[in-house]
């Protein structure tokens, strides 16, 4: 008999769960141990475990982030009609808001299944269950109404979209978000001069003009000890980056970087650049089996322009990757036409959100969109 079980803490988690999710770093134990104990205030966390009989053959992970209007939007240049847009929109999304998946990361981190234990039909119908009766526990146990659930990140191909009608029996809309940019390693790739050689002649210059500009940073990785030290300065940082993006939905507390070394370990690498002894930016990785996970960054803008602090660390990034033999480097989401230009290929993703409220619900789309817009940009070809 197929049915299901929701956990509220990874620790309840059974024994088979590590051995269902080695393929994701981020649905294994010491990732969701490290995000549980420095998860951003309105956020918590619920597994969802899906069993045939006693054997676990599916997993979920489920968020619910609380959203507050001065956490949505804190990047302030916009114009006196933007923010009142911003204003209304925030005030329809405020509230819990219940997320299949993983809101901190792009990408399609939520939901696994075997195959050959379980069809995806009935996987998708015991994950739906399981959030409505997490609805209703989070309303009798927190007395939190979820104004918006939301499944996210899946790619066109994903097999997911085979059951819209589940979606659509369940008014759930289909939306189109922002590409996931992702980079192949090409095979003939074993260094990164390789890379640098594959470059056309405008995009080598690009390069070496920006190594060029880098040449007074000094390029260190942090230890745990290190990352401690300098958890003040880091939040500063990546808080700096995140105050100027044009969306928000949480802050990352002080101790998250700490948090995920001490838990993934070589897992989660931190990459500071330091002037003159003093750290001006950092970029962190997820190293996720073959596939190289770009994480969350910061600098100071003092210095970006001066030495092109964020294009350096764009092509540090492929270095670490083909370096360590990666099959792929996946950039996220963000910053489209600069990551295209280190050779980051866009890859388009869809989510399925429906609001609680039926009329509200009914133009989503429109204001999912004014959350979302389409942005004109110019994908970039740099290589020969």
């Amino acid at each position: 008999m197929i049915h299901f079980k929701i956990y509220n803490s990874q620790n309840d988690l059974p024994d088979s769960w590590q051995a269902l999710t080695t393929h994701d770093v981020f649905l294994q134990k010491p990732y969701l141990t490290a995000v549980e104990n420095a998860s951003p205030d309105n956020m918590s966390w619920y597994y969802v475990g899906v069993f045939n009989a006693e054997n676990l053959v599916g997993i979920a992970i489920i968020q619910r982030v609380q959203l507050y209007v001065e956490d949505i939007f804190r990047n302030h240049k916009d114009s006196c009609f933007q923010e009142r847009v911003k204003h209304y929109v925030s005030k329809v999304l405020k509230g819990n808001v219940l997320v299949v998946g993983n809101l901190m990361h792009t990408g399609q981190h939520g939901l696994y299944f075997n195959a050959e234990a379980i069809s995806e039909r009935d996987f998708l119908f015991c994950v739906f269950e399981a959030v409505y009766q997490l609805k209703k526990d989070i309303k009798s146990s927190k007395g939190k109404t979820i104004r918006t659930i939301i499944f996210k990140d899946y790619f066109e191909d994903d097999s997911i979209h085979s059951y819209s009608e589940l979606f659509k029996t369940n008014t759930f809309r289909k939306v189109s978000v922002q590409p996931n940019m992702i980079m192949p390693t090409h095979k003939n790739w074993n260094t990164f001069n390789d890379y640098q050689t594959s470059l056309n002649k405008k995009y080598r210059r690009r390069l070496k003009t920006a190594r060029k500009k880098a040449s007074a940073i000094q390029k260190k990785e942090l230890d745990l000890d290190a990352i401690e030290a300098h958890s003040e300065l880091l939040f500063r940082l990546y808080k700096n980056v995140s105050d100027n993006a044009r969306i928000n939905t949480f802050i990352l507390p002080k101790n998250h970087f700490y948090t995920l070394k001490k838990e993934l370990k070589d897992q989660f690498k931190v990459f500071a650049y330091y002037l003159d002894d003093t750290i001006v930016g950092f970029y962190t990785l997820i190293l996720n089996n073959k596939v190289l996970e770009t994480y969350f960054l910061g600098y100071d803008s003092a210095h970006q322009y001066n030495h092109q602090l964020y294009l350096n660390m764009l092509y540090d990034m492929a270095e670490f990757s083909i370096n360590n033999k990666f099959e792929q480097t996946v950039y996220a989401r963000t910053a489209m036409e600069i990551k295209s230009s280190v050779g980051a290929k866009p890859k388009n993703m869809f989510i399925y959100l429906k609001h609680t409220n039926v009329l509200l619900n009914a133009v989503l789309n429109l204001i999912f969109s004014l959350m979302n817009p389409t942005r004109d940009w110019e994908e970039r070809h740099p290589f020969n």
